[in-house]
């Protein structure tokens, strides 16, 4: 069982890399030393929000192997029920295959159920079919077809 927690600042360098460490990441993120001031911004923005939890996997090192963003989202439709959507998850290429998204994910889930969610909703890129066979494993199922429009 890998140990997951909140991230803090001092994790944003190595949630980057791992951002960056994925064939469709390496195209749209950005390292750089000093970090990109919009990183920071947005971490910012995260860590000041009640309704976001930015969360980090650990190694028995304490190195960072995995994260993921969880957003706590209230809507009206079905009776006013909160929504958890699970966002960038990344796992460390070193630990693919240890069980660690599987326990990362679920562990992500429990959060949602804890704060009320009743349902847990995710997005993955079509462009990483191993990505979707896995959430599927899962049981996440393709309900709805998402529609993007970058601005």
């Amino acid at each position: 069982m890998f140990p997951f927690r909140k991230a803090c600042r001092s994790d944003l360098p190595a949630i980057i890399d791992l951002l960056v460490d994925d064939m469709l990441g390496q195209s749209r993120e950005v390292v750089s030393d000093p970090i990109d001031p919009r990183y920071e911004q947005a971490f910012a923005a995260i860590a000041a929000d009640q309704n976001q939890l930015l969360a980090v996997a650990v190694d028995r090192e304490d190195k960072i192997v995995g994260c993921l963003q969880l957003s706590f989202i209230p809507g009206l439709s079905r009776t006013g029920m909160w929504r958890g959507q699970i966002e960038s998850v990344r796992v460390a290429a070193s630990e693919r295959g240890t069980g660690l998204g599987s326990q990362f994910i679920e562990w992500a889930v429990e959060r949602a159920s804890e704060r009320g969610c009743q349902l847990v909703q995710l997005t993955s890129d079509k462009g990483r079919p191993d990505a979707i066979r896995f959430y599927e494993k899962l049981g996440f199922t393709a309900s709805h077809e998402g529609l993007k429009r970058s601005l």
